[in-house]
């Protein structure tokens, strides 16, 4: 009696490799994370990841499409408490927590590059709805740099206060200051 042989299910093998590359690329960075690692979490051979993405930085691209976009469907008034939590979470590596990743800089191909500036871009948008006045996005592109480094910091071993500050009044203060530049934040 022969063994039959398994089933493809390219559904489920894609489904995979984004659940891996996210979690590795949350707990390691970009350039940490390998293909090799991606696939062996995802328990595929690691052509099929170029079978589904084409590269790395396809993967990525995909995987930060899909991270960032979660947020940006919340209401606007909800959108910075929620990044907040994001970037606060605990857990390894927190300066390559995958937000963070999405709104600094870095050398990714030109299809993860614009996957990132484009979310960054739809992160000022959503959060220059909570003022009126006339420099709304530059409010938002303050309030998320505010955040952003925030959360630099919280990961620096060197900033041992903040890191051991309990992440509910770290947001319940920071979003009483953000009022100051966006004045409809939800608290």
């Amino acid at each position: 009696m022969t063994a039959e042989p398994r089933r493809r299910d390219s559904a489920a093998t894609r489904a995979a490799l984004l659940d891996a590359a996210t979690a590795l690329f949350a707990e390691r960075g970009f350039d940490h994370t390998t293909v090799r690692d991606i696939a062996a979490r995802a328990g595929v051979n690691q052509a099929l990841l170029f079978r589904y993405f084409g590269s790395k930085d396809a993967l990525y691209a995909s995987v930060m499409a899909g991270q960032g976009r979660e947020l940006l469907d919340d209401s606007a008034g909800r959108l910075l408490e929620g990044v907040l939590r994001r970037l606060l979470e605990t857990g390894p590596r927190q300066a390559n927590h995958l937000l963070f990743t999405a709104l600094q800089p870095g050398g990714m191909d030109n299809a993860a590059a614009g996957i990132r500036e484009e979310l960054g871009d739809d992160y000022v948008r959503a959060l220059s709805t909570l003022t009126d006045a006339e420099n709304g996005e530059l409010r938002a592109e303050l309030v998320l740099g505010w955040v952003v480094g925030i959360s630099m910091l919280r990961a620096s071993a060197h900033r041992d206060v903040l890191r051991r500050a309990d992440t509910e009044e770290v947001i319940r203060l920071v979003l009483g200051a953000a009022c100051t530049l966006l004045e409809r934040t939800e608290q």
